[in-house]
């Protein structure tokens, strides 16, 4: 599916059509092995989101036990992703910079959910920008 592209401000409904249009241009062994994973949208993280993760900012924010530790399939509570819509707005605007953007943050996001750290995908996005 392509990601959907708006030239104005989503409502929520919206914004959680251009998540679900990311989600969806994952690749398959990816996509489908997300199982149990509750993927939302929240307008901003709280302040105790912020808190835990030592950021000034969210966009995106992985919760739950990576796939690739010990016993991941029997963790007690079940993984959670949710994706931030302000702060997309205020850094993309709208059109094909937002739909990008989210599609970014669900990557990211579904990336934790594997077990790859911040450091080793910036290591990647290094390699491919060509850093």
């Amino acid at each position: 599916m392509r990601a959907m592209e708006l030239r104005h401000a989503p409502d929520a409904i919206e914004f959680e059509a251009l998540v679900e249009a990311a989600l969806d241009d994952l690749p398959d062994d990816f996509r489908t092995r997300l199982g149990s994973v509750a993927i939302v949208v929240e307008d901003e993280a709280t302040p105790a989101q912020l808190a835990t993760t030592r950021a000034h900012g969210l966009y995106g924010l992985y919760q739950g036990v990576p796939r690739t530790a010990y016993g991941a399939e029997n963790a007690a509570m079940p993984s959670k992703i949710t994706i931030f819509r302000l702060p997309h707005l205020r850094a993309y605007g709208t059109g094909p910079a937002l739909a990008r953007g989210v599609a970014s943050t669900v990557r990211h996001e579904v990336a934790h959910h594997f077990g790859i750290s911040d450091a080793r995908l910036d290591e990647l996005q290094g390699r491919r920008s060509g850093r």
